[in-house]
Parts: C-alpha cells; structure tokens; sequence
C-alpha cells in the first residue's frame, strides 16, 4: 500500500484498511499515535461536537520533533484505526504543509502542540512565525485546541498564546468542560516525555 503513499501527498486509509486519496475531510486531527489512545478518540469526538463535521486523523511520517518513521512502523501506527476512523498518511511535518494538503481543514490539536505552533524557534524567529500563520489564515484553516496537563501537572486550555489581535480567529479553544483526559502515548509507553505531535 506504501507505494501509493509515494507517489500522493496524502493517502487516506479507511477504517477497513482500504487506501483512498479523496475528499479532504474538513476537520483533521494530527499525531504521533505512538499509541493511539482513548485522549485521542475523544478530543477528536470533542472537536467534532463543536464543529458540527467528522474528524478525520492524520499520521506524518516526518515530524519536527522525531526521526522519520519506517514504513513498517508506518504501517503498525495505520493498524490502529481498524474499525475507528479514517487516518490520513502524510509527509506534512508542519502546519504549513498541512495546510496545503487540507485547505479549509480545521486542525484538532492538545494545548502543548498549539504552543508548538506559535513557537517562534520553529520558524527562525517572530516573522517567520508570523508568515506561517498568515498562511494558515489564508488557506481558511483554523486551530481547534483541546486542553493538557503541563510539565507542572496543571491543566492547560488556550489563552491566545501572547499572539498579536490579527490571529485571535486562528485558534479555537475548547473549554475543560468541553473535554479532558489526562493520558499521554509518552506516559502509556513509560518512557521519557516528549512532544505528542
């Protein structure tokens, strides 16, 4: 099934285990899935309540954060979402890229990937940062942000950031209310922590 994944930006895998390349799901939640777990599934439910759409997965075989996935570990990560949902197999390691794959999408992220997001070191500074959210905007995308435990254990939800006003209407929070589970693929592992997405 890989070979297709290498000549397609994006292959879409069903929850039979059928590769597809289309339509674009309008909502997308990205990650590791390393493993996927119950926080997942459910900010994922979270996020489609509030949107009113389906939310489909996304799995990067390149990430910022993380060597690059092997095809079979690729295909143990895919195994996952037998019987759950469609997951999308890209090479978008960054939102931007992401954004050309899925225009208009609304992207499901935790709190501590959303503060990724915004991070200036990612992009070689402030105007960086800023090019690749204007480009976010520009591609109709927006940031549906579920909250996490911080290093400190203390439950985060959006704040805006510290971002200028002409990107309040990127991100979208989710209130505690709204959705918590306090599980980490890092922590069902047991082993050392790391970014999630």
């Amino acid at each position: 099934m890989w070979d297709l994944f290498v000549t397609h930006f994006a292959v879409r895998v069903e929850p039979g285990g059928a590769a597809a390349t289309g339509p674009r799901p309008p909502a997308v939640l990205p990650g590791s899935f390393n493993p996927l777990h119950h926080g997942h599934t459910a900010l994922a439910a979270a996020a489609g309540h509030r949107l009113g759409v389906p939310v489909h997965f996304e799995l990067s075989v390149t990430n910022a954060d993380k060597p690059e996935l092997s095809p079979a570990e690729v295909e143990r990560r895919v195994a996952q979402f037998a019987g759950v949902a469609p997951v999308w197999v890209t090479r978008a390691a960054a939102f931007e890229a992401k954004a050309d794959l899925f225009p208009g999408a609304a992207f499901v992220v935790g709190w501590d990937t959303a503060v990724r997001v915004v991070d200036p070191r990612y992009y070689g500074g402030p105007a960086g940062r800023d090019a690749a959210l204007r480009k976010l905007i520009a591609r109709g995308c927006r940031l549906v942000v579920g909250g996490r435990l911080d290093a400190a254990g203390a439950f985060r939800v959006w704040d805006g950031g510290g971002l200028a006003d002409e990107f309040a209407g990127l991100f979208v929070g989710l209130a505690e209310a709204d959705f918590r589970a306090d599980v980490s693929s890092t922590a069902l592992r047991g082993g050392p922590s790391e970014p999630e997405a």
